[in-house]
């Protein structure tokens, strides 16, 4: 008869070192059990446990020095913002600490002040204005965007405090309202097209609300959308918009994530003649 998996509570709730499970009663011949997962070097998890991205994070703290810090699109990620945290999982850590490299983590080294960290959902990360200033200088530029778009949206921080954000400050929008739409709009300004307003609010000549398209050339009355994956569940809803649109005298403009993703010149090309067309 094999030996009756051994489960404490106490060990269910999130990663836990060899030496913790030896206090809740393990040995570690139950360690290698299927119910256990090992995550890392001495670092375990219960397998019937979520694997959620925050599992992650916790499990990885736990292989951190208690100077280093979640940065880049983790720290993001923790303050609330739609990026991937674990592609891979960033880190920082002061450059006088020596540390070696660790699987599955982005390890940087960097002066990383108390004024920079936060502690946020348990662990401690990069302050979303340290997180903005790093973003702002490694990622692609229309990504970059992307992020300190999100961040200003969700009023997260104020656009006067990204003065030192000099690669990104003149492209940002507060107003963008999603990642695919600060991708679509940075798409058309870096192509050389005007830059487009962003979630205008029409009105009919009765001052009654028509629509907020993504994005608004005002004066050639040129409205662009992205359309996601919400937009087959939202359809009859978004043609009776379309319509009162085209009512007043708006165009539209649709694209999705082909579009912007495999088919920018295309795209560019549409909205300028959109744009430039008698």
């Amino acid at each position: 008869m094999g030996r009756k998996p051994f489960l404490p509570r106490a060990l269910t709730d999130g990663p836990f070192t060899v030496d913790e499970a030896r206090q809740a009663g393990l040995q570690r011949w139950h360690l290698r059990s299927r119910i256990w997962r090992r995550v890392s070097r001495g670092i375990y998890v219960w397998a019937g446990g979520p694997d959620t991205p925050m599992a992650r994070l916790l499990a990885a703290s736990r292989r951190l020095p208690d100077d280093a810090a979640f940065s880049g699109l983790t720290a993001a990620w923790l303050h609330g913002l739609d990026v991937l945290p674990c592609d891979p999982i960033e880190v920082t850590v002061p450059r006088e600490l020596g540390i070696s490299g660790r699987a599955g983590l982005r390890v940087r080294r960097s002066p990383l002040p108390d004024i920079d960290v936060v502690r946020i959902r348990g662990v401690r990360a990069t302050t979303m204005l340290r997180t903005l200033r790093d973003v702002s200088r490694r990622l692609p530029l229309i990504e970059a965007v992307v992020v300190v778009d999100a961040a200003l949206h969700k009023r997260l921080v104020k656009l006067d405090q990204l003065a030192s954000l000099k690669r990104v400050i003149q492209f940002v929008e507060p107003a963008a309202a999603s990642p695919m739409e600060s991708r679509l709009r940075m798409i058309l300004v870096l192509a050389g097209l005007p830059r487009p307003k962003a979630q205008v609010a029409i009105y009919d000549k009765d001052g009654q609300f028509v629509g907020r398209p993504d994005l608004y050339y005002e004066e050639a009355r040129l409205g662009i959308e992205y359309d996601g994956a919400i937009h087959r569940t939202t359809l009859p809803e978004d043609n009776r918009r379309q319509n009162k649109l085209l009512n007043v005298g708006v165009r539209l403009l649709r694209f999705t994530a082909v579009d912007v993703f495999q088919g920018s010149k295309a795209l560019v090309a549409q909205v300028r003649a959109g744009l430039y067309s008698s």
